[in-house]
């Protein structure tokens, strides 16, 4: 029990302190548990091939699938016939449709499905994206209780049942699994409260505040851009003369000079390449593409005896709107750039793509942007054609926050992918399968389909989502089968006296939010689920009321912004503060609470 807490203790501290990153601890705690025989040896690892893990990697590429058949462009199209410009309704409108997807998609990958189809509408529509983000993030978890598919912690559940009920007392009632469907009416509840809840309170919750952001067009970047990051100017060419100071310097050599604007593009020779990386020699002849104020490139111009054409003659296909620009991306977590710095990530030589700015908080970084070490929530200013940002994209390092023209890739296979979608879906609620099968047959047929490749479905998968949970679920398993968790069970109703089961709900309820908001949910719901069972084994309530309580209260993350990895990917695009959290936060954390405890009980009455 002591080495137990031990390992719980250490959880906590490092998934909050962040010393040490989510997976790599996760891993240490797995290991930890095998090397001190908490649990039996051959059991350690069974996390990797359980079901909850199986069925969130099935999960994870079908929600690719239905992304790369142009389902979200259809809900874009869906979504501004319905909205036709209103604000009161388009808002009601996204948030309902991302409730809706939310039942099928977890909640990071649909974040960053839907952040550029908000873009999108708010370009269109010229409603702020301030008021449109916030609470279509806020909406994706409030649905995401809706089904078993999309919520890690329910997904999880089950398993932490089955070992709960391999360590019940004697005589004591086996717990029942839930099904894919078990959890729909409390999922449901709180899924309409958090449409009614924004529809009713956005404007109050969310005042009216200068946003620019409603003009980030493909064709018209320019004044946002100026307005929000002082990224001012414009495109020009300049032709490097045999008599100029520049032949034989590099380009990072050419941008430390005096008064240098961006270059963004050259051509040496018939080659033209975007992006060119600071190693790149600069020889006579050569033409750059630069952007910055006239005067600025004029006086360069003369002082490193350039030609200057005001028209874009010899980049003018590179720097065409249609097939590049300037773009915003997030770095959300998990990715890979977290902790490098933008020059050590390499990304015009390997990418094609110029930082020209981030933007973290209210700090803007434009002066030596290479040695900025990026971190999770960071707003990245790109400059890129928009094919090498969308295939840099897919690698979910970042996520394009701007509205850039991409071509659907697979629109004829749309009906495949809905077609299994549904099919895994149809096997889960109507036959007696395990839901990692149910799932990983959707699966399947999609790759089957040609909807997607096997390339993509690993590409698709969050490995850190996997290892996370893969590894912490044996940590529920060691606190049933050594009693620590009956032992907290003790010590909580020796602390609580006689309380009413309502109360210990509550208390159950919002000790796990609580932890939620500072480590993973997966996490909260792996420590609290064993405990929450104790408790309702030892006052005679119901098991599986209590641990659904913990496993849907572990969502209800809405204070800060790094509560979950939806909120942090919103909050640089909507130019949210933490006080924007709290606002609509609070309001939205008790209202979510009360719903659960009330639904939950009504539910197991």
């Amino acid at each position: 029990m002591m080495l137990v807490l031990g390992l719980v203790v250490f959880t906590m501290l490092m998934l909050v302190l962040e010393w040490i990153r989510a997976d790599m601890v996760a891993l240490l705690v797995v290991v930890a548990i095998g090397l001190t025989g908490l649990i039996p040896a051959d059991r350690v690892f069974n996390g990797f091939a359980g079901n909850a893990v199986i069925a969130i990697i099935a999960i994870m590429i079908m929600g690719e699938g239905l992304d790369r058949a142009g389902v979200l462009s259809l809900t874009a199209r869906f979504v501004m016939h319905m909205a036709r410009g209103k604000e009161s309704r388009l808002g009601v409108v996204i948030n309902s449709v991302t409730s809706l997807f939310s039942a099928v998609i977890p909640s990071q990958a649909l974040a960053a499905l839907m952040i550029p189809v908000t873009s999108r509408l708010s370009a269109r529509t010229g409603v702020p994206i301030s008021r449109l983000l916030l609470p279509m993030a806020f909406c994706i978890l409030t649905a995401t209780n809706t089904t078993l598919i999309a919520n890690s912690p329910l997904i999880v559940l089950n398993d932490l049942i089955a070992s709960a009920n391999n360590n019940l007392p004697p005589g004591a009632q086996t717990i029942p699994k839930f099904g894919l469907f078990s959890v729909t009416p409390v999922g449901l509840a709180l899924a309409v409260a958090g449409v009614a809840f924004f529809w009713l309170f956005t404007r109050k919750l969310l005042p009216e505040r200068e946003d620019a952001r409603q003009k980030v067009t493909p064709g018209r970047t320019e004044s946002y851009f100026a307005e929000t990051y002082g990224i001012v100017g414009e495109a020009a060419e300049l032709t490097v003369t045999a008599e100029s100071p520049l032949v034989g310097m590099s380009i990072g050599e050419a941008e430390q000079l005096h008064g240098a604007p961006l270059i963004l593009a050259i051509k040496s020779g018939n080659e033209a390449r975007m992006a060119p990386p600071v190693d790149h020699v600069i020889w006579v002849g050569s033409v750059l593409g630069v952007l910055g104020p006239r005067e600025q490139i004029n006086q360069f111009a003369n002082n490193q005896l350039c030609r200057l054409s005001p028209r874009m003659r010899q980049l003018g296909e590179l720097f065409n709107p249609s097939r590049a620009g300037i773009s915003e991306a997030v770095i959300p977590p998990g990715s890979r750039f977290i902790k490098q710095t933008v020059g050590d990530l390499r990304l015009r030589k390997r990418h094609g793509i110029s930082v020209l700015a981030v933007t973290r908080g209210d700090h803007v970084y434009r002066d030596d942007v290479r040695s900025v070490s990026l971190r999770p929530g960071d707003t990245l200013v790109l400059h890129s054609s928009w094919r090498e940002l969308a295939q840099t994209a897919e690698d979910r390092d970042l996520v394009v926050v701007t509205d850039i023209p991409r071509e659907e890739q697979r629109p004829n296979k749309i009906w495949q992918a809905v077609g299994f979608f549904l099919t895994a879906k149809c096997l889960a609620l109507f036959t007696h399968l395990d839901l990692s099968i149910a799932m990983m047959t959707g699966a399947i047929g999609m790759l089957l389909s040609g909807v997607l490749n096997m390339d993509e479905a690993y590409k698709a998968i969050n490995w850190k989502t996997i290892f996370v949970t893969a590894c912490l679920i044996p940590l529920g398993w060691s606190m049933d089968s050594t009693g620590t968790a009956a032992w907290l069970a003790q010590e909580v109703l020796a602390h609580m006296g006689g309380a009413s089961p309502w109360i210990l709900q509550l208390a159950l309820a919002v000790l796990t939010l609580l932890f939620s908001q500072v480590m993973s949910n997966v996490g909260a719901t792996v420590m609290m689920v064993p405990v929450a069972i104790s408790v309702a084994v030892a006052t005679g309530g119901n098991p599986s009321a209590y641990a659904l309580i913990v496993a849907v209260s572990s969502s209800n993350t809405f204070l800060i912004s790094s509560g979950h990895p939806a909120l942090m990917m919103v909050t640089g695009p909507g130019g949210y503060k933490g006080k924007d959290f709290l606002r609509a936060g609070l309001p939205l954390t008790l209202l979510v609470l009360a719903i659960t405890l009330v639904a939950i009980n009504l539910m197991f009455h």
